[in-house]
């Protein structure tokens, strides 16, 4: 008897611990609040612009027509740079960006319909630093960063040609580096050569790809190589690095993104067309409803990204 007592405590004992370490993986606010469904919504959204919100925005989609089976999304994600013609042209309802949308795309905006696009953060992303699982690289600076990936060294660094370069010794010292990243059309092409390169140009061996995943998976491949992308696409064989500017090394995770203490943390946004008169149109904002939501924000966790707080999906929704 005493020793069935003793394995039934320690099998309760072990489903309380697996409860708990359950309950500790999500970061998803419990003061968000679930969708409801509304009555009558059907018909079709069309959503053009990033690459890196390209999975979340089909796996959103996916979900919202569980709700509302009359309703179909079109997504096609070529890049942030895509979403404001998009939406200037009337050829998408919906315009995903990895970054801020330029004053002079939003100008070419207003001088159509005579107001600003809305933008609404969705969800919260850090731009990783990528490199093979095997390279013992610890951590790099903003000023390593520049010498790697731009030509112009604005923050007063040498060229890094080699692993050496950049503090490694042994074998690796005299491994090339090959660098990957995004081609211009890409959101997270910008915010990383805004932030981390101070608007210089980037190098001429910089290997640009045309996706978030190809990045990661050229990183993966590559035992030279380094990449940034998007941290919903990390895989096994490439290992993500803390970053450092102007003080200790910040690792990448949910506490760092919130607070944006990590250094390359941002918001991702979906831009719309709110009209100057009278509100979003109901499918629009029901979608956006429901991806500031408590399902919507999962979703947003289980895809790799960190999800918005109640305060922050708040200030972004009350503005629908």
């Amino acid at each position: 008897m005493k020793l069935k007592k003793t394995l039934l405590v320690t099998a309760l004992l072990g489903v309380m611990a697996w409860t708990q370490v359950r309950a500790e993986e999500t970061h998803v606010d419990s003061k968000l609040p679930a969708y409801s469904t509304a009555s009558g919504i059907s018909g079709n959204l069309n959503s053009i612009g990033s690459d890196t919100l390209n999975n979340l925005m089909t796996f959103w989609a996916e979900d919202f027509k569980k709700v509302y089976p009359n309703v179909n999304i079109q997504i096609e994600g070529k890049g942030s740079s895509t979403a404001p013609p998009a939406l200037i042209e009337g050829t998408a309802q919906l315009g995903p960006m990895s970054r801020e949308m330029k004053s002079e795309e939003s100008n070419k905006f207003f001088y159509k319909y005579g107001t600003k696009p809305l933008k609404v953060a969705v969800a919260l992303d850090c731009i990783a630093i990528y490199v093979n699982k095997d390279n013992p690289i610890k951590s790099l600076t903003f000023e390593q960063l520049d010498s790697v990936f731009s030509s112009t060294n604005k923050r007063g660094g040498k060229t890094a040609a080699t692993w050496g370069d950049l503090g490694l010794t042994g074998e690796w010292a005299s491994k090339p580096i090959s660098k990957y990243g995004r081609n211009s059309a890409s959101g997270t092409y910008g915010y990383f050569k805004e932030t981390v390169l101070m608007n210089g140009d980037y190098a001429g061996d910089v290997k640009e790809q045309p996706g978030s995943a190809s990045v990661v998976q050229g990183v993966e491949k590559d035992l030279g190589g380094i990449g940034y992308s998007g941290i919903g696409y990390k895989t096994p064989g490439a290992r993500i690095i803390p970053v450092a500017n102007k003080g200790a090394p910040i690792e990448v995770n949910y506490k760092n993104a919130t607070t944006f203490t990590y250094p390359i943390a941002r918001y991702l946004y979906i831009y719309v067309n709110r009209p100057k008169s009278g509100g979003l149109e109901p499918l629009t904002r029901q979608f956006l409803t429901f991806v500031l939501s408590k399902d919507g924000q999962k979703i947003v966790e289980k895809d790799g990204f960190f999800p918005l707080t109640e305060a922050q999906v708040r200030d972004f929704r009350d503005s629908l």
